[in-house]
């Protein structure tokens, strides 16, 4: 005897959702797209008629003639608009997935865990580079002894400003900050041995003239069963190049996660760093990251390197089915993640609170 599918319809029609989303439901038989909608009434047509589903052009869960046809809600709109969407979702009986950050402040998030309590509904958040196969490969490494005792964790970020970004990226507190950084804290947060503490934060206002700061540094430490380890995340908005960049320093290696490229690479303890380690170093390196490059091009070439994003609705059906909760990212993961995020935030509110008139929130 089939199961019944997990009816889902996808409110939002930006990249993330037809190049991530899509894909990634379509990977999963267990769901059935019986849905989409957009404030675009052209790409919710557009949409439409590709998935062969009913469309709507709204942004308020009211406006969407097909939710009653649905089990679940996918959101991949503006960050502002993600609480009253999964709120109201889920005061229509609907489980919710939706894009991070899920809310524009600690009480918001708050507030709609409580209502997915509530209603007794699943809600989840995507946060998905935990579970690409090259983090995978990282975390691997550290749970066999590997890597060895951590003795840091440096989390980079490079962004040029002139990459893709979504139009509505400034009008957040803290700009492209807000919207970007869960990625990192979630990853030093899985990958810390011990519980983080936030000790200082320094930030450089935008040369530029927007609400995104040239840099934030925010500096933790955590706890471990050999002593306190320095954890570090390093953003830098204003650069020629766009880099993410995570490194596991333990006794015996280094673990350097290239998250853009899906790339690991395991560097040995170099030691007296005498020619032939060096030598060593370049070419693992150097070796490691052509030949990852070799394994997964076709994958991107074919829209199949997906950045964990499948196994975030994997457990996000999981978690429907056995009604608890979708482990790793469930409202209580990402609540944890948007208060590092306020903390670092209300350290460096001179950067990007802007005195201008601009409607900053909150």
């Amino acid at each position: 005897m089939s199961r019944k599918p997990i009816r889902i319809g996808i409110v939002g029609l930006g990249w993330v959702a037809t190049h991530r989303h899509i894909p990634s439901i379509r990977c999963d038989s267990r769901f059935q797209i019986v849905g989409v909608a957009d404030r675009n009434g052209v790409l919710a047509a557009e949409w439409g008629r590709k998935l062969g589903v009913p469309h709507a052009v709204a942004d308020a869960v009211g406006g969407i003639d097909w939710m009653r046809d649905a089990d679940a809600v996918d959101i991949a709109t503006a960050p502002m608009s993600h609480h009253a969407l999964a709120f109201d979702a889920l005061v229509a009986g609907k489980h919710v997935i939706t894009e991070k950050p899920f809310a524009m402040s600690v009480e918001e998030g708050r507030d709609v865990i409580a209502k997915a309590a509530q209603e007794k509904r699943v809600l989840a958040i995507v946060h998905n580079f935990q579970f690409s196969s090259a983090f995978r490969k990282l975390e691997r490494d550290m749970q066999n002894g590997v890597i060895g005792p951590v003795r840091a964790i440096v989390a980079t970020q490079w962004g040029n400003p002139g990459r893709r970004l979504p139009v509505w990226y400034d009008q957040l507190p803290g700009g492209l900050f807000y919207d970007e950084s869960p990625h990192l804290l979630y990853l030093i947060k899985r990958l810390s041995p011990g519980a983080l503490t936030l000790q200082s934060v320094d930030a450089c206002a935008s040369s530029r003239g927007l609400r995104t700061p040239a840099s934030i540094d925010a500096n933790f430490r955590a706890q471990t069963a050999h002593g306190t380890i320095p954890v570090t995340v390093s953003c830098r908005f204003e650069s020629p190049l766009s880099e993410w960049h995570v490194a596991v320093l333990g006794e015996h290696c280094a673990g350097v996660l290239d998250v853009f490229r899906n790339i690991y690479i395991r560097l040995p303890n170099d030691g007296a760093h005498g020619t032939w380690e060096v030598l060593r170093t370049s070419l693992l390196s150097t070796c490691s990251h052509w030949w990852q490059h070799l394994v997964n091009g076709p994958h991107h070439l074919a829209g199949r390197l997906l950045y964990g994003n499948p196994t975030v609705f994997q457990r996000f059906a999981d978690a429907i089915e056995s009604g608890g909760e979708a482990g790793g990212v469930s409202g209580g993961d990402a609540l944890s993640v948007l208060q590092m995020q306020w903390e670092i935030l209300e350290r460096c509110r001179p950067a990007w609170d802007r005195q201008d008139g601009t409607g900053v929130m909150p």
